[in-house]
């Protein structure tokens, strides 16, 4: 990996190779970078994981394996900007299987955890339209909803 940007660590409970696999799968431009593996006096049994470097979606993490201290929570998430219903029920489906948990307004949790934001990529055009009513309508739908259901949202937008 180059040091240009930023690489989000992702810290797991004794998960990282699994985690990075998984995310590799679900997103296109994605690869499994070095794996790290402790070594003698390191935090861990020797050979296991410590860390694994990933590109998920043409973004660069580190998934590390640094035990049960800390969890995910909603108070950092990653947002999918989505072009169409087919893309959102894909990520959705993706990112809620096994043990994943749906929520609010394009929110959900994966297996892991990890919060997500599946949103159509027109979101922030609709609520920030200057025409208030129009913006107005889109907040209402789409605060309604779990899963974003692009067609009702447009319509709601729409005023239809």
């Amino acid at each position: 990996m180059t040091t240009d940007g930023f690489t989000t660590c992702l810290w797991f409970d004794g998960q990282a190779e699994e985690a990075a696999h998984y995310y590799v799968s679900v997103f296109k431009n994605s690869s499994i970078g070095r794996v790290g593996r402790n070594v003698e006096g390191g935090a861990g049994p020797v050979g296991s994981v410590l860390a694994v470097e990933f590109t998920a979606n043409g973004q660069k993490f580190v998934a590390l394996n640094g035990g049960p201290q800390f969890k995910f929570n909603e108070s950092v998430s990653f947002q999918i900007f989505c072009e169409d219903q087919e893309e959102i029920d894909y990520y959705w489906t993706k990112l809620t299987e096994g043990g994943g948990e749906p929520g609010p307004c394009g929110w959900l949790k994966d297996r892991y955890g990890l919060s997500w934001q599946v949103v159509p990529a027109r979101l922030i055009d609709m609520i920030s339209d200057p025409d208030q009513e129009k913006a107005s309508r889109a907040t209402k739908a789409f605060m309604a909803m779990s899963k974003f259901d692009l067609a009702a949202l447009e319509k709601a937008y729409a005023g239809e």
